[in-house]
């Protein structure tokens, strides 16, 4: 015979109310009595029947991901990965499930927001996509909760990585090393590019650097062989720049590769750094100087945001939430060298 909540409430000595909440994550229930119901939930193998609860609770415990990029990378795109990694494993362990939302089911065409209702999600978080698209905008005006990552809507909670702040660490990085010739391959026009060219800007102007507009080019982000392309082309200028940022990790492969071939010394004769703080980086040699982005945290709050919208929607309010990185200083980004 299955072993039901009221077999947990007896061997508690707690109402099935109270052991219902305490295995539902109910805030009025205290960590003590919330560890005792699930030690002994899992001690004579009480499992909850999602269906019952769903029934109970008007809610489907199922949380919608919303992620596609211009280049299908999909789950494979090493920063977005990290954070719905870190996105699962809190939803799981408030007690959710995960369901990939796209645009077709079963050979049936249907927008984002009629996949949700189709899935029946209590709330889906939307990642790396094209947020100004009609089939985005339909469903932030929506009511269903909703959480954006690296994006914010006036409407709806975000976390964001400060994309800002993290180009300014590399600024200063570079110019704590005595360096005035600085060049950046930035991405396309995105949020993000936004935020890291004002942060490009801001450091630059704070240390009385110049920025000459050969210096900048924009590029993809996670493409190796386009930047390859743009940093050779920084390095054939008639004054090319001591110091060049480029978008990502990824992308810095391949302008290494472009230095190297251009018969230069990484971090000797010029320096280079990436972003994002891959872990493939920190296996180059020479080690890959860059910023760091806090993936763990920021799915975390996202999924925790998120659940509280679709739980308590009457006082979840709206939330920002920015989250700091680090600069990892590696061994591509050098003292300037005056003879070059």
């Amino acid at each position: 015979m299955a072993v039901t909540i009221r077999d947990v409430s007896e061997k508690c000595g707690l109402s099935i109310s109270t052991v219902s909440k305490a295995l539902n994550h109910y805030s009025d229930i205290s960590e003590e009595t919330r560890k005792r119901v699930l030690e002994t939930a899992k001690e004579i193998g009480y499992h909850p029947n999602a269906l019952a609860r769903a029934l109970k609770t008007n809610r489907s415990y199922n949380l919608g991901v919303l992620f596609a990029d211009e280049f299908g990378s999909g789950l494979t795109h090493p920063f977005f990965s990290a954070v719905l990694d870190s996105f699962k494993r809190t939803a799981e362990q408030k007690g959710y499930d995960i369901t990939f939302i796209n645009h077709n089911i079963n050979q049936r065409s249907m927008t984002f927001l009629e996949h949700c209702h189709y899935r029946n999600v209590d709330g889906v978080c939307v990642a790396c996509i094209d947020f100004y698209s009609p089939e985005i905008v339909q469903l932030m005006q929506s009511d269903l909760p909703a959480v954006t990552i690296d994006h914010s809507f006036d409407n709806r909670s975000c976390v964001l990585s400060d994309n800002v702040a993290g180009m300014e660490l590399l600024v200063y990085r570079a110019a704590q090393l005595g360096h005035t010739r600085i060049a950046y391959v930035h991405g396309k026009k995105s949020a993000v590019t936004k935020s890291r060219l004002t942060g490009f800007h801001r450091a630059m102007l704070a240390n009385g650097i110049p920025v000459h507009n050969e210096y900048l080019e924009e590029s993809d982000y996670q493409d190796a062989h386009k930047c390859y392309a743009v940093v050779q082309k920084l390095l054939k200028l008639p004054q090319p720049p001591t110091c060049i940022f480029v978008t990502d990790d990824l992308a810095a492969i391949g302008g290494m590769d472009a230095i190297r071939d251009s018969g230069l010394r990484i971090g000797e004769d010029i320096s280079i750094a990436g972003y994002d703080g891959h872990f493939l980086s920190q296996l180059m040699r020479p080690m890959l100087t860059t910023v760091k982005q806090n993936t763990v945290q920021m799915g975390q709050r996202a999924a925790e945001m998120l659940i509280r919208t679709a739980e308590e929607p009457l006082t979840a309010g709206i939330q920002n939430v920015t989250v700091i990185g680090e600069l990892i200083k590696g061994e591509t980004l050098r003292q300037v060298n005056p003879n070059i």
